[in-house]
């Protein structure tokens, strides 16, 4: 519809118009090919089976059992795409892959020429609006002028238009601002949640006082490991930069204490009545269906003996680990998720294996 109403608005027979249009699909190409930048080219992942070459290190890095290999530093294992992924920020739906080490710039430029495309389409779509409105007076006093004439069908596009380009400024232009501070920050969604807790985190004798991030290497820098000539970040994946007085295990260590917390804190509870994994489960009763998790997090269908190894509480609703999950059948996926809280009752005195609390 931006393209429809320039051309009927400022005709590229002049060179204003030429140029103008030449900028605004300027914008839609810059967008399109960063999208799909992000999207094929994909995070990078750890290779499967992934080992340090030296030994040693192996206890200062987080073990995935799905991946049946070690997690390389600032790696997580994402869900959805079933490996784990180099420098992790989110999984995103979008452009179904998640946005991390490799197509962080990518999609950070999307972020921002897809705005910048919708303010352009703005500034032509309302004022094609308003000619479109008065166009009998364009027509009779303004006749040097060019018009826009717009039937009920083009009316109602354009207004639907420009809906959504404002939805765009507004929601991508968030989202650009987030990622932009991440970078500057040279710290992930995930990393950002790890040092609130780390910052928390009662520290034993034989740790440092205080913990210190180890990528924040100024902003200049930071921007510097990300935006890039060719595109692709400095780092490759496995070893990063980081400031004096840390390792590349520093924040791996910090990790690994805070699994160990995790797995001191967790509760095992068995399953007293039968959930199919719903996501609004009417049989439980209106307050578990209207107070529901908020997060995408999987619900687990769980049965009348099973045990579970809760890690997270709400008044309605428990997270927690399935044991012995098919492991007889050979499969290592874990299965953990939220189900009501009312199908479960805690465990008292009964102790936990530390097999079946190992976290990956």
């Amino acid at each position: 519809m931006t393209v429809v109403c320039d051309l009927m608005w400022w005709p590229i027979t002049s060179t204003g118009g030429c140029i103008n249009l030449l900028v605004f699909l300027m914008w839609v190409a810059l967008t399109f090919y960063n999208y799909f930048r992000a999207a094929l080219l994909g995070p990078g992942f750890v290779p499967y089976g992934y080992k340090p070459k030296n030994e040693s290190d192996c206890d200062k890095l987080q073990y995935c059992q799905v991946c049946e290999g070690y997690k390389t530093p600032r790696s997580h294992h994402c869900r959805k795409c079933e490996r784990c992924v180099m420098k992790m920020d989110h999984h995103c739906p979008w452009i179904n892959t998640c946005c991390g080490h490799l197509n962080h710039c990518s999609f950070i430029w999307f972020l921002f020429f897809a705005p910048c495309g919708c303010i352009h389409a703005i500034f032509i779509l309302i004022p094609s609006i308003y000619r479109a409105l008065n166009f009998h007076w364009y027509l009779y006093y303004r006749r040097e002028e060019p018009l826009v004439e717009l039937g009920v069908v083009g009316f109602i596009c354009t207004m639907f238009a420009i809906g959504l380009a404002i939805g765009v400024v507004i929601a991508v232009g968030m989202l650009f601002y987030i990622q932009l501070k991440s970078v500057w920050k040279n710290e992930t969604g995930i990393e950002n949640w790890i040092i609130e807790k780390a910052e928390d985190r009662l520290r034993g004798e034989d740790e440092e006082e205080e913990f210190i991030y180890p990528y924040n290497l100024g902003w200049k820098e930071n921007l510097r490991q990300v935006f890039t000539f060719t595109g692709r970040p400095k780092s490759d994946g496995i070893t990063w930069q980081v400031v004096d007085g840390c390792d590349q295990f520093t924040f791996t260590i910090e990790q690994i204490h805070q699994k160990a917390e995790k797995r001191e804190r967790t509760v095992e509870y068995t399953i007293i009545s039968d959930y199919g994994g719903s996501l609004f489960p009417i049989s439980k009763g209106c307050k578990v269906m209207y107070c529901i998790p908020c997060t995408d997090e999987p619900r687990i269908p769980v049965k009348t003996g099973d045990h579970v190894l809760v890690t997270r509480w709400k008044k309605h609703w428990l997270y927690g680990t399935k044991v012995g999950n098919d492991s007889d059948n050979g499969n290592k996926k874990r299965i953990r998720g939220w189900f009501p809280r009312q199908c479960a009752r805690e465990i008292i005195g009964n102790d936990i294996s530390e097999s079946d609390k190992k976290d990956d």
